[in-house]
């Protein structure tokens, strides 16, 4: 089964019946997000870019976990198919390529957590897996903020553990690489995020 935007919105309204909860709105506004700057990108794919949006934390379907949400999610497009969306179910939480940089919980097995640590560092990135992880930390579940404004969100619920400020540094370089590409600032991609932010 090719994926497709139809189907990945399906998919997610299903998860969304399985696991209520606020991810399944942040979830549709990184997929805004990614389609919006990937419109602007030559070498990307508008549609492709809101697929993986919208599948990035899949995984929730299972119900509340912290980092198991990620293996969950890689199994679920694995299934289908989808091997680029089930690597971004991963990646988008390793902006660095380190196991160690975790901010969640291990709730998995001794096997998954090796499996995982050995995919993180062995996979091969490319502007799908960054632009969603610029995207997943420009959006809220009430629509999109400015990177900073998310990234007190997460340390509030997730504290600060020492890889705090790498992670944010690393996603604001992928931030100005994604500007660079579309030749200005990547909130203008983002409808209300004026509002949003500062309401």
């Amino acid at each position: 089964m090719e994926l497709n935007c139809r189907i990945a919105e399906t998919e997610l309204e299903w998860a969304g019946k399985l696991n209520p909860g606020k991810w399944i709105e942040h979830s549709r506004f990184v997929a805004l997000a990614c389609k919006n700057i990937a419109a602007q990108c030559e070498d990307l794919s508008a549609d492709q870019a809101y697929c993986f949006g919208l599948l990035h934390d899949i995984g929730r379907y299972a119900g509340v976990t912290s980092e198991k949400h990620l293996i969950d999610g890689y199994r679920f497009c694995m299934e289908r198919g989808w091997k680029k969306a089930a690597q971004i179910c991963i990646s988008h939480a390793f902006m660095i390529q380190d196991i160690e940089t975790s901010i969640g919980t291990f709730d998995v097995s001794d096997q998954d957590y090796l499996f995982m640590k050995h995919f993180i560092k062995n996979a091969v990135y490319d502007d799908y897996d960054r632009l969603v992880q610029l995207c997943d930390a420009l959006a809220l579940p009430s629509g999109f903020c400015l990177l900073e404004k998310r990234f007190v969100d997460v340390a509030i619920r997730y504290g600060t553990p020492p890889v705090t400020v790498a992670r944010w540094k690393k996603i604001l370089e992928v931030k100005m690489l994604f500007e660079e590409k579309i030749g200005g600032s990547i909130y203008k991609q983002l409808p209300g995020v004026v509002e949003n932010t500062f309401k």
